[in-house]
């Protein structure tokens, strides 16, 4: 494909904007539009970025090579599918979908079409866990928090599906192992949804990993830590930055070395649209796929349903 890639974005809210932004100055792309159903605000989008503003999805279908979906989870394979069927890759944003039934079904229409799927788990992309990366080797135990203050977006589905789900895909990723058990707790503080959750998952390779994620908490916490043997990764998703510690043997004992790496900070949103936009191009699999995609929003409905079956048995939800 020599010519320039003709891109849309549907959803242009709190983070959909940023898609717009992205697209807009990426080189090889042509933003061909924005949507969004909220009166005025593709207009408003449009004028910043230099395209042309729409209110409802099937006015761009005959326009794009391929589509960014930012919109609400809820209506995000009722705007994928149409898509999909007419053989225009997506990135949709995580969660894929509202359900494992319609991401069942949204997959099935693209492996019938040969359309690409991709996922926005944009966590992928962020350069500390990119440098980090080749450092994490059996894991024996990781701790991880994610843990931000009460947003006025995405409270159409609970902490599980808006925060947690970043780092249960990341441990699919990482651990490549079958989950055999979870136990988790909630608590529903602002909304009638839970704002706080823990879960602590235990894998088949012998793993465990203690999961905590928050949208009340008075300070922003994104960071991770692996414990493996004889070494120690950690991570902090909001600073970019890795400390990596490793036991090294010397006149006949062990000692301690390491300390932070080098990483190069970059907005993980543009490295995912990249990706995004390359793998379109180039015909490869996106960095995250929607099979990715499903198997994150499997394992946050498991414990998800964890925390109704911990309901069911204490009679009452778990205080802080």
């Amino acid at each position: 494909m020599t010519q320039k890639l003709r891109i849309a974005v549907i959803g242009v809210g709190h983070l959909g904007q940023h898609h717009a932004r992205l697209l807009s100055a990426m080189e090889g792309v042509d933003l061909v539009g924005v949507v969004d159903t909220k009166p005025g605000r593709a207009a408003e989008i449009a004028a910043r970025y230099g395209t042309t503003g729409f209110t409802h999805a099937s006015q761009v279908a005959g326009l794009v090579d391929a589509v960014s979906i930012a919109s609400p989870t809820l209506s995000h394979v009722d705007l994928a599918l149409p898509l999909v069927e007419a053989g225009v890759p997506v990135l949709v944003e995580k969660p894929i979908a509202s359900s494992l039934a319609e991401a069942d079904a949204l997959l099935a229409a693209a492996a019938r079409r040969g359309t690409m799927v991709a996922t926005g788990h944009t966590e992928r992309f962020n350069p500390a866990v990119v440098a980090a990366w080749p450092l994490v080797c059996e894991p024996r135990f990781i701790e991880i928090h994610r843990l931000g203050t009460f947003p006025e977006r995405s409270l159409d589905i609970d902490v599980i599906f808006d925060l947690m789900i970043h780092d249960l895909d990341l441990l699919l990723a990482v651990v490549r192992a079958e989950v055999v058990s979870v136990e988790a707790v909630g608590v529903h503080v602002l909304t009638p949804r839970a704002d706080i959750a823990n879960a602590r998952l235990r894998f088949a390779s012998g793993c465990i990993a203690n999961v905590t994620a928050s949208r009340i908490s008075r300070d922003r916490v994104r960071k991770a830590r692996f414990f493996q043997k004889s070494s120690y990764v950690s991570i902090d998703y909001a600073a970019q930055e890795v400390d990596v510690y490793r036991l090294v043997p010397r006149d006949g004992r062990p000692v301690i070395q390491g300390g932070r790496l080098e990483v190069v900070s970059e907005e993980p949103l543009k490295r995912e649209l990249e990706d995004f936009v390359d793998a379109v191009r180039s015909g490869r699999r996106p960095g995250v796929t929607g099979h990715d995609g499903r198997d994150a929003l499997a394992l946050a409905t498991r414990v998800a349903d964890a925390i109704v079956a911990n309901l069911s048995t204490t009679g009452h939800l778990p205080s802080g």
